[in-house]
């Protein structure tokens, strides 16, 4: 038997057909497009959405030369935080996909912030109020497209992460569900009951109506409708990107972590049985729940990883291929004093800075585009050791070893960086797609099954910077976040 994992990311759709040694047979990937059409602003077509993911599950399964009887289940794991809205009548978006990328919804968040809400957000949901975050991307749907509140008042419409859109479609609007680690990032699902919470609806007059069924992350949902592939396919594990590719990294104990470089870098700590409460500005999320037991993790999210790459690859020329940017980046010895803050759409964990915006420091008559490509990766590395140290400041917990994986892991310059400035191993496995085998994971266990991959990780990157060089190196990118935050206060 054979487990498909549809992989819905920021930039692309992939599937990928496992077996139940974890072996991939077959995979199948298609970018699609990005839309900014105001500063701040990042959306995506969810009509494309939904066509890139139908259309690489059907090129998996054809290369894979497998018939839908020879498939025990379907996990998806999904960008999370994305939100969109269909009439449920006709399946149809009333709007553009708001990427979770998107800062439109910053004015709505400091409203809530002077009203000193944010302590009964974070209280029952263990985020922050940050347009990062579904609940505000709703709100501001609601109050932009003509009709809408009354419509979802009426119960004609349906909100989703894009989780719940995959499922609608592929069910032929027969499910409407999501589950515990997408509804967790919402910023209306209570963390504690494990349910929607009506008071944080009624402070954002968001009829309940319009939210999906919360289930866990690995059971049988229903199946795939008739004429979606040649037979029906069991629906058996929903999980956000994040928490797959915790899942996928065996952190199964509390205190391993994970950190996924992809558009953006995400950092999970399993805390276990119990929520822990953020004291560094970190996500209190929940990682997944498995036949009734629930697990938490820490999460400090960097906005801007593999999106830098593309920055310097579309928009200024410099490289004509992401992967180039190693080959320039090593040509030079050091970055001779630049450091590069790549906030394009603020600060993620541990700042919280929305209207902070990407600078350069350091800029020399001998600047080169190698210099900036260094910096890039440095930023990178930078970035996610803020959220580390954090994270264990948190947690009470060292973390030894730090398990990697996205498709920024292949930049080796990077992951021994990131050695270098964490001053821990850094283990990458030789399993690129982590959320996509996690979620597999998760739906071989609704079925009964079990995917028992060889444990693959190549040799560690371990740190060969002395600590005293880093210490100085820190200080100066510290200064330079305090100074990208200075220059717009609203």
């Amino acid at each position: 038997m054979h487990i498909l994992a549809l992989d819905q990311g920021t930039t692309s759709s992939r599937a990928i057909l496992f077996d139940l040694q974890g072996k991939v047979l077959s995979s199948a990937q298609q970018e699609f497009k990005q839309s900014f059409p105001k500063p701040g602003y990042v959306e995506h077509d969810g009509e494309e959405i939904w066509s890139s993911t139908y259309s690489v599950a059907k090129k998996a399964i054809e290369e894979g030369r497998v018939s839908p009887k020879d498939i025990a289940a379907i996990g998806i794991s999904n960008q999370r935080e994305t939100t969109l809205i269909w009439d449920r009548s006709t399946s149809k978006l009333i709007c553009p996909a708001i990427v979770w990328q998107d800062r439109r919804t910053t004015e709505i968040c400091e409203n809530l912030k002077a009203k000193k809400l944010e302590p009964l957000f974070n209280q029952k949901t263990g985020l922050l109020l940050d347009p990062y975050f579904s609940a505000t991307k709703i709100r501001w749907i609601l109050d932009h497209i003509e009709g809408a509140q009354e419509k979802a008042a009426r119960g004609e419409l349906a909100f989703g992460t894009v989780d719940s859109f995959l499922v609608w479609r592929l069910t032929k609007g027969a499910l409407h569900i999501t589950d515990v680690s997408n509804a967790s990032r919402t910023l209306l699902f209570n963390i504690h009951t494990l349910k929607w919470d009506e008071e944080l609806l009624d402070l954002l007059n968001i009829p309940e109506s319009i939210l999906p069924e919360v289930r866990s992350n690995s059971e049988v949902y229903g199946s795939t409708a008739s004429g979606i592939f040649s037979g029906p396919i069991p629906i058996g594990a929903l999980a956000g990107d994040q928490q797959a590719a915790l899942f996928g990294q065996n952190c199964l104990k509390k205190g391993e972590a994970k950190a996924t470089y992809g558009t953006g870098c995400f950092l999970l700590m399993n805390t276990g049985e119990k929520p822990v409460e953020s004291k560094q500005k970190l996500l209190t999320t929940i990682a997944w729940q498995i036949d009734g037991k629930t697990s938490y993790a820490l999460e400090g999210t960097v906005f801007i990883a593999g999106a830098a790459v593309q920055w310097l690859r579309d928009n200024l020329k410099i490289i004509k291929e992401s992967k180039e940017i190693d080959e320039l980046a090593s040509s030079v010895k050091d970055t001779d004093g630049l450091y590069f803050v790549p906030s394009f759409t603020g600060l993620g964990a541990p700042h919280w800075a929305p209207h902070a915006r990407g600078a350069i420091f350091g800029l020399t008559r001998g600047t080169t585009a190698a210099h900036i490509a260094l910096s890039i990766l440095e930023a990178i590395a930078f970035s996610t050791e803020e959220v580390l140290l954090a994270m264990e400041e948190d947690a009470k917990i060292k973390v030894d070893e730090l398990h990697v994986d996205g498709g920024m892991v292949a930049s080796d310059i990077l992951m021994q960086i990131q050695a270098n400035f964490s001053q821990i191993p850094i283990l990458r496995s030789q399993n690129r797609e982590l959320s996509a085998l996690g979620v597999a994971k998760l739906a071989a266990l609704a079925v009964k099954t079990e995917i028992t991959p060889e444990e693959k990780v190549t040799e560690p990157f371990n740190p060969n910077l002395e600590r005293s060089e880093r210490e100085k190196m820190f200080k100066l990118w510290a200064k330079a976040v305090e100074l990208t935050q200075k220059w717009r206060s609203q």
